[in-house]
């Protein structure tokens, strides 16, 4: 982590704003064997201190793939899998138990120097994966279930709860588990808000394209059409994440472990610095109210400047905020729509005011606020949606399916507002 010298007021502040939001939530913070073993790890677990102190309840998860291979060589064994998904033979699984005890006392060490109270647990029960297509999977297991009540014992006494790739059957008897599967469980089990996978990749890649942001729908399309173009260390974590949302997870985060402050930063901020992968198409967006009045205008007083919107006050945004909707990522407004309907013709309905922050330019979020304020437009009756537009035009027209059209199609109360203003914006229709 940065040192004091090196924090600015106004990270602090960014940082405090995020307080209320997620103080008491519980975050499922999962790391690959390999970042354990990176040089970045001692500032990971600082930072997990700072969530601490902060009031986020957190759960480790980790993995032991780079610890299995390196005992394996060292001791010239050969094993049979190392992720936790393959076959695991005995000699595999006697690496894994050794490889398991050895970075959980690392991390055990991390916490203690950060004065943090910690317990690895035998909170998860485990069931053999058993013979899957004609193979016996041995000793590789997958949960049978959480001992939610035991690890909330732990939070609620201010440890944090290490879980570790070795469950355990009703005999006792250790079985190897994807520490993948194992975030995704548990998150489940503890109704967790957020799992944070930290492995040595940027986040996940799409065709050599680096995902920002994307919703799950979108995402379990590609595993089901296209799962190789999925770069390779993601696809486990891709195909977890989106069973962790279906279970009520709300927002899963990939990203590289090896970067300094980077836990902090995804978390902290708008950007973030992995790919972020959440519910549904539509869920990110919601109605806006009075309490919102001044981030509205705040994100929109720049395009009021270069008058790409008209100028709104924020008395005037306050008085008609029942016709805004919002664009939030982890609670932050990157975006917003007004929608108003018209009382002297019932069929129609304008689309105002729609502006996206410029870091999320280019993927396609204001398509989606277009596409779900015209939604709402249809499910009140209205058959045409028009949007008044000085410099955008071409992203309705050519984005959103809109028609160039002349003012006689502007009811009268609308008609006489467009006179006035002065600013000869495009008319543009779509018929719902």
């Amino acid at each position: 982590m940065s040192n004091g010298a090196d924090i600015k007021p106004t990270d602090l502040r960014g940082i405090l704003k995020y307080v209320p939001r997620f103080q008491g939530q519980i975050f499922i913070i999962a790391l690959d064997g390999s970042i354990v073993a990176d040089d970045n790890f001692a500032n990971l677990i600082t930072d997990v201190a700072v969530l601490r102190s902060l009031g986020i309840k957190v759960v480790l998860v980790h993995g032991i793939g780079q610890q299995i291979e390196e005992m394996a060589k060292l001791r010239a064994i050969a094993i049979s899998d190392n992720i936790g998904t393959g076959v695991t033979d005995a000699a595999t699984l006697d690496l894994a138990i050794r490889a398991s005890s050895r970075v959980t006392h690392l991390m055990i060490e991390g916490l203690t120097a950060n004065g943090l109270k910690a317990a690895l647990t035998n909170s998860v029960r485990a069931i053999p994966l058993g013979i899957l297509r004609g193979v016996d999977h041995q000793y590789t297991g997958k949960v049978d279930r959480i001992d939610r009540d035991f690890i909330q014992q732990l939070i609620g006494s201010g440890v944090v709860p290490i879980v570790n790739p070795i469950g355990f059957d009703r005999d006792g008897k250790p079985l190897r588990v994807n520490s993948d599967l194992l975030a995704a469980e548990l998150a489940e089990s503890l109704q967790a808000t957020k799992i944070i996978y930290l492995s040595p990749h940027n986040g996940m890649e799409i065709a050599g394209e680096l995902q920002h942001d994307i919703p799950v729908d979108a995402l379990r399309k590609v595993l089901e059409a296209k799962p190789d173009s999925i770069n390779e260390p993601m696809r486990s974590k891709a195909a977890h994440a989106v069973k962790a949302i279906d279970t009520g997870t709300p927002r899963i985060h990939l990203l590289d472990g090896r970067e300094l402050d980077g836990l902090l930063a995804e978390i902290f901020s708008n950007e973030g610095v992995g790919t972020l992968i959440y519910g549904n198409e539509y869920q990110q967006i919601r109605q806006a109210t009075k309490r919102d009045v001044r981030a509205i205008y705040n994100l929109t007083r720049s395009g009021m400047k270069r008058e790409e919107l008209r100028a709104r006050s924020q008395q005037a945004i306050e008085k008609n905020i029942e016709h805004f909707y919002v664009f939030e990522i982890d609670e932050n407004l990157i975006a917003c729509i007004s929608l108003h309907l018209f009382t002297e013709k019932t069929t129609m309905a304008e689309i105002g005011s729609l502006y996206v922050m410029p870091f999320y330019h280019n993927r396609g979020i204001g398509q989606k606020m277009v596409d779900f304020a015209s939604l709402q437009a249809k499910e009140r009756g209205a058959k045409t949606v028009i949007a008044l537009s000085t410099q955008a035009f071409s992203f309705f027209t050519s984005v959103c399916d809109f028609t160039e059209a002349e003012k006689d199609v502007l009811p009268e109360s609308r008609l006489k507002t467009y006179d006035e203003s002065g600013r000869n914006s495009k008319i543009l229709v779509k018929q719902l």
